[in-house]
């Protein structure tokens, strides 16, 4: 059984730093917020004028209402704002929950970030939050995503059919990956691992 709502904790290593998603993150955000190519398969352009203030909005809105924990992710070092990543799809009865709306500035594609950020945020769900499952989801056609949910070591469970109505009008299939309670030594040691090299 998960806690509701979920507490707001900051969580860090030494790769990047995650804080609970508030009003005065917002200009950092959209210091890097500007690129379309970083929402090119997500649910919203938020590289458009104003966007990335509805983006923050709707995320502060479902943290306030219990629904979801946004994070934005700095770099530890410089403390840099560099993207962010969402605890969404609370099931406190069931014990499961999801990580998504993860973004990040192109300069943090394929480095240590992303594999930090959900070394921080998986450890979170199960070791202190007791989260029994954690999913992921994204766009079929996004193989970038899709692979990097398999380098975390999460196993994919199949593709949900015509599933969710993104960017243009178009309806996406969507890839969905879980992790569960018992394996997740077995993943944390692979993250370790990577994080170390």
């Amino acid at each position: 059984m998960l806690p509701t709502p979920l507490p707001p904790t900051v969580l860090s290593n030494s790769v990047v730093r995650l804080e609970p998603m508030e009003a005065r993150h917002l200009e950092g955000l959209a210091a890097i917020a500007g690129d379309p190519a970083i929402w090119a398969w997500m649910g919203m352009d938020a590289s458009q004028p104003g966007m990335i203030d509805v983006l923050v909005r709707q995320a502060i809105g479902g943290r306030e209402a219990g629904r979801e924990m946004p994070y934005v992710v700095h770099l530890a070092d410089s403390g840099r704002i560099v993207g962010s990543s969402r605890y969404i799809n609370l099931e406190p009865a069931d014990g499961g929950l999801e990580i998504g709306w993860t973004w990040y500035a192109r300069d943090v594609w394929a480095t240590k970030v992303n594999p930090a950020c959900k070394r921080l945020m998986l450890g979170h769900a199960f070791e202190a939050l007791g989260a029994v499952r954690v999913s992921f989801r994204t766009d079929a056609r996004n193989q970038r995503s899709h692979d990097a949910i398999l380098r975390l070591g999460a196993v994919k469970e199949g593709v949900l059919r015509k599933h969710k109505k993104v960017q243009h009008g178009f309806i996406r299939d969507t890839s969905q990956f879980s992790i569960l309670a018992e394996e997740w030594p077995a993943v944390r040691a692979g993250l370790d691992a990577r994080l170390a090299g």
